[in-house]
């Protein structure tokens, strides 16, 4: 059972203790302390991140082709480059950064309704319409990747790209990098060009957030199951699954890093 406020952030979640794998807890915690791991896992999930990324605007620029977006895709694919010579967590999480600032403002000249402005990401709160879908839809998106991961048996506060001293589920924000484009960034696409949410569907808060009034986040809901349980391929398995299911099969994949010598290998979005 998840716990989140009215705006869909994350509040707390309650499970039964007994659903844990104490085998594969034992390995998180051997390997929380390995900094080679670390730094492996946490360079695959930043790959996964920024090759989808790049994949969504390419795919969306091969009709359109705006210089903006084809000088975007360069940028993160030397990004890329980069990260995979890194040798710190930190130059990892600073190549990161350096493409989302490349990648947001070209997601921004996707939307091409032109009731719609965006420029740049913001949080905590979202300050614009589709901020606020985007961080909604993180949300939701975060939800499921944890609720699998506990259906696996695993510890979600041991993390490798994400961790602190706060007890935060650090390995449901890692284990969820690889999906925020193809799943949300994608559907909050379609749900601006389409006008399936429109810009006056959202309300302002004491602190300046803008959120998704309760019709539009039903709405939201509604189509973000739908995008979930679409059907794609996955290597692990030959038939079709849902994203829900090949999120399953990505973290079944990190649990058999943790228990044998076999990197983690992060979902890249077909061409």
């Amino acid at each position: 059972m998840l716990f989140l406020s009215q705006s869909g952030a994350y509040k707390g979640h309650l499970w039964s203790a007994e659903q844990g794998s104490l085998t594969a807890e034992f390995a998180q915690f051997k390997r929380f302390e390995n900094a080679s791991f670390q730094l492996e896992t946490a360079r695959s999930l930043v790959l996964g991140k920024l090759a989808n990324s790049r994949q969504l605007l390419l795919r969306l620029n091969r009709k359109r082709n705006l210089e903006r977006l084809t000088t975007a895709i360069a940028g993160i694919y030397q990004d890329m480059r980069q990260v995979a010579k890194a040798d710190q967590l930190d130059a990892l999480r600073g190549y990161e950064g350096s493409a989302a600032a490349r990648y947001f403002p070209a997601f921004g000249e996707l939307l091409l309704n032109q009731n719609w402005n965006f420029s740049q990401r913001n949080r905590r709160p979202p300050t614009d319409p589709v901020n606020a879908m985007l961080s909604f839809g993180y949300t939701v998106l975060f939800n499921n990747v944890l609720s699998l991961l506990l259906a696996e048996g695993l510890n979600p506060y041991l993390g490798n790209l994400h961790r602190s001293d706060r007890k935060e589920p650090h390995l449901a924000f890692d284990l969820m990098e690889e999906w925020r484009s193809p799943i949300v960034d994608t559907l909050v696409l379609v749900l601006a060009n389409k006008s399936v949410i429109k810009p006056d569907e959202f309300t302002q808060a004491a602190n300046g957030g803008v959120y998704l009034i309760d019709s539009a986040r039903r709405r939201f809901l509604h189509y973000f199951e739908q995008r979930i349980s679409t059907q794609i391929t996955h290597p692990d398995v030959q038939e079709p699954v849902s994203y829900r299911r090949a999120i399953q099969l990505q973290i079944r994949r990190y649990k058999r890093s943790l228990l044998e010598p076999i990197p983690y290998k992060p979902f890249l979005r077909a061409v």
